[in-house]
């Protein structure tokens, strides 16, 4: 008998910012998320998926 795994249904983004800067951030954050560099808003919160205001380089 095999049993399936499921897999999960958030995952983690590397974004590029405007001023370039390179994050990794969730893509479901409960929280605002800004940018480490120049504190622009990366992501918000809609109450699942977020709101990316980044472009997503890469999903992980």
């Amino acid at each position: 008998m095999t049993v399936e795994i499921p897999s999960p249904a958030s995952r983690f983004l590397k974004v590029v910012c405007r001023c370039k800067n390179e994050q990794i951030i969730f893509n479901r954050p409960s929280t605002v998320v800004r940018c480490l560099v120049c504190g622009s808003v990366l992501a918000e919160p809609t109450g699942g998926k977020g709101r990316v205001k980044a472009r997503i380089v890469k999903v992980l």
